[in-house]
């Protein structure tokens, strides 16, 4: 079973690929919607939950998804099929940092997709890039509530703390009006889901020439949870505006 197929039994309980919960996603989604039929883009959007969950809200709005996952978005369309939404939701397969669209958008989202641009500041700069006068951008990033060791710093990324990643972001030109800290629930809630939905689906399918495989990611990453960034990893979604222009 490759990755990408074991990232998306990971998130069978847990759409939102990142550590928040439904209460939080509906805040962002509030804050960062500026008007009922604003065009919204989600730059790695996977299954799309932020833009299903987005369009359900708001009967008028209209969104685009970029991703480079078949899978994905074959899902994603699926999905706002069954929603009755999928008249207003426009797909793309291409990697986000590629992606050109002839009119600009009221909100862009990135969240948990990074690193298909190299790092916060240059996902900033992409999502600036399709950003409409007056508009915000959502986005999420890790951070290190406390000291990190070594082998978190390799398995997660050499992330800064809270502060200092807000104080990049401003520097970079832009000035948060809203923010959500994910809780230690949040984060709990998030990793327990992953692993336990992967070692669920072991147990049941224990016929399945992958269920092994499935089994041990499941017991690893768990176990990389609890020992090595649990207490020192956070999670922080910003909505942002161009301080100027």
């Amino acid at each position: 079973m490759n990755r990408e197929q074991i990232s998306a039994l990971a998130h069978t309980g847990h759409p939102i690929k990142a550590p928040l919960d439904d209460d939080a996603v509906r805040s962002l989604l509030e804050h960062g919607v500026p008007h009922g039929d604003a065009r919204v883009l989600d730059l790695g959007c996977g299954t799309a939950e932020w833009l299903l969950r987005a369009l359900r809200a708001y009967p008028s709005l209209r969104a685009e998804g970029v991703d480079i996952s078949e899978d994905s978005l074959g899902q994603a369309r699926e999905a706002a099929t069954r929603a009755d939404v999928g008249g207003r939701l426009a797909l793309h397969q291409r990697r986000a940092a590629d992606f050109r669209s002839p009119h600009p958008f009221d909100l862009v989202l990135s969240v948990g997709a990074a690193h298909a641009f190299g790092g916060l500041l240059p996902t900033l700069a992409a999502a600036r890039e399709h950003l409409a006068p007056g508009g915000r951008v959502l986005i999420g990033e890790g951070f290190w509530e406390h000291e990190p060791s070594p082998e978190a710093v390799e398995m997660l990324g050499d992330f800064t703390d809270l502060a200092d990643t807000v104080d990049r972001v401003v520097a970079d030109g832009w000035t948060p009006v809203h923010g959500h800290v994910s809780t230690r629930r949040e984060r709990d809630d998030y990793e327990w889901a992953c692993w336990g939905s992967l070692a669920a689906w072991a147990l049941d399918h224990p016929a399945d020439p992958d269920s092994a495989q499935v089994l041990r990611t499941a017991n690893d990453r768990r176990s990389e949870w609890l020992r090595t960034y649990r207490d020192t990893w956070g999670f922080v979604t910003l909505i942002l505006r161009p301080t100027s222009g």
